[in-house]
């Protein structure tokens, strides 16, 4: 006796199902929806306040050290050699333990360039430091 089975012959599946594979590409597309605001650079800074108060400055102890793109370093609008910075800043500490100093370096310099004048001013042991910016036009 010959016995009949209800399957047909095995064919291939022609269609592929997509549904998990458009589940996996919502995960995805949420994940980097989440992420890319994290990952932006251009944030507005809010600067932290403190409840001490800094001494007053008086504004004859304030210098001005300059630094433009050709690397050119002028303290109080005098042109200074790199070579003896060092000895004028000891000058100045010398002269007024109480020296400030304010730093005006160039938008397009290099910040390693600044970061190079800060440590000549840390070796000269001045510590009330600052940095001049301009705010951008918005």
């Amino acid at each position: 006796m010959r016995r009949y089975s209800n399957r047909t012959s095995l064919t291939t599946l022609s269609e592929i199902n997509i549904t998990p594979l458009l589940d996996l590409a919502f995960v995805l597309l949420i994940i980097f929806m989440i992420t890319t605001p994290l990952l932006e650079n251009n944030k507005t800074l809010i600067i932290p306040s403190s409840a001490t108060t800094n001494a007053p400055i008086n504004p004859s102890a304030v210098q001005t050290l300059s630094l433009d793109k050709n690397e050119v370093v002028r303290l109080n609008e005098n042109v200074v050699a790199a070579a003896d910075l060092p000895a004028r800043l000891a000058a100045l500490k010398q002269a007024d333990p109480n020296v400030a100093v304010v730093i005006r370096p160039d938008r397009d310099l290099p910040v390693q360039k600044l970061v190079s004048l800060m440590d000549e001013l840390q070796r000269a042991e001045i510590t009330k430091v600052g940095i001049a910016t301009q705010e951008e036009p918005k």
